[in-house]
């Protein structure tokens, strides 16, 4: 298997390409809902190798930050419409922060707890925004969502190195929670300098922490955070909202996720109650970071060969046929799903060289 990386990449995919991307992952959805259920398609797209997969399947780049977004776009194209009861929200930029907006939207249609909903979105993104402080900051977000489940798909960045990395969230039924949240996230690298409190190994720093905000913060630790400059690598923030610190105390929230979401609780306030956590209370958090380290019809840029059209339009019209014939007995679906093999595999090797 290739290693899975994410530079970043400026540019969109071309028309011709998005549409038929759509065309295709539609059967390809259709087919896994009717045959395993609904569960597993939310159990694939929280797979992050799944997840790359689809989007080299569909033709796109295998090592681009765009494949998170254009195959996202393409997922809720397909997904949001009358022929599924699963819908996505968000997106990236601007659709990220609409998000919300979206839920309510799209929620009409499955009778879905909407507020729930919201939360979750807005709690999964600070989870991994402020939770986990691994340099990259998320510019796309993504709720899968149906009456049962749902889970989430982000994608975050850090502008000097370049790089994007993206995280999968479990498939849940619940409200999310801070402790091993995620299916998988997949980087290029790892980092040094890392604040990983989602990690079972800083339970006990979380609740050090919440019982700082809760007691009330006290003046020594503020003089003790600007006395600080530096431990174990660990570089003290320069932007601290004692503000937010106040608000906490003042809401008293029970669990750390109830902290994460008060107005103001960020990266650098986070960061410091960590540190408080351990220079003072000798409780240490885990800083170990938890990233880690598939084409049939070729990819967008030409790598790992262009993507010939004809062939595309072929395999959209025979997934369309297998659909149609979904209704068949083991052995015949199994002869098709052999079919479709034979015959991407011998365009394939027979015109991976040939010029768009």
């Amino acid at each position: 298997m290739r290693s899975i990386y994410l530079p970043l990449h400026d540019g969109k995919a071309p028309h011709w390409l998005l549409s038929r991307m759509k065309k295709l992952a539609k059967p390809i959805i259709t087919l896994i809902i009717e045959e395993f259920g609904e569960r597993e398609l939310f159990e694939r797209l929280s797979d992050p190798i799944f997840f790359q997969s689809l989007s080299n399947i569909l033709g796109f780049d295998w090592n681009s930050s765009g494949s998170t977004t254009v195959l996202l776009g393409v997922l809720k194209s397909v997904l949001n419409s009358e022929d599924f009861d699963i819908r996505i929200a968000g997106g990236k930029g601007r659709w990220a922060l609409r998000t919300p907006e979206e839920i309510r939207e799209l929620a009409k249609d499955l009778d879905v707890d909407v507020e729930s909903l919201i939360r979750i979105s807005r709690l999964t993104a600070k989870i991994d925004n402020t939770a986990l402080q691994d340099g990259y900051d998320i510019y796309a977000h993504a709720i899968v969502f149906s009456k049962r489940w749902w889970t989430v798909i982000q994608q975050g960045m850090n502008t000097e190195l370049r790089m994007a990395r993206r995280y999968h969230w479990d498939v849940r039924s619940t409200q999310p929670e801070v402790d091993e949240p995620h299916k998988g996230i997949v980087a290029m690298r790892r980092e040094r300098d890392v604040i990983n409190l989602t990690s079972a190994k800083s339970g006990e720093a979380r609740r050090v922490m919440l019982d700082v905000v809760r007691d009330g913060f006290r003046r020594d630790y503020r003089k003790l955070i600007s006395i600080v400059r530096l431990k174990d690598g660990i570089t003290v923030p320069k932007k601290i909202d004692w503000n937010a610190i106040e608000r906490a105390y003042e809401l008293q929230p029970e669990r750390f996720e109830d902290l994460l979401l008060i107005r103001g609780m960020g990266k650098g306030t986070i960061r410091a109650l960590a540190l408080i956590a351990d220079l003072i209370y000798n409780v240490e958090y885990d800083r170990q970071d938890p990233a880690k380290y598939c084409f049939a019809l070729g990819g967008k840029d030409g790598v790992p060969f262009p993507v010939n059209r004809q062939v595309y339009d072929e395999v959209i019209a025979f997934m369309r046929s297998v659909i149609e014939q979904s209704r068949l007995g083991d052995f015949e679906k199994k002869m098709l799903l052999k079919r479709l093999s034979e015959r991407v595999r011998g365009r394939v090797s027979s015109g991976s060289d040939s010029q768009l």
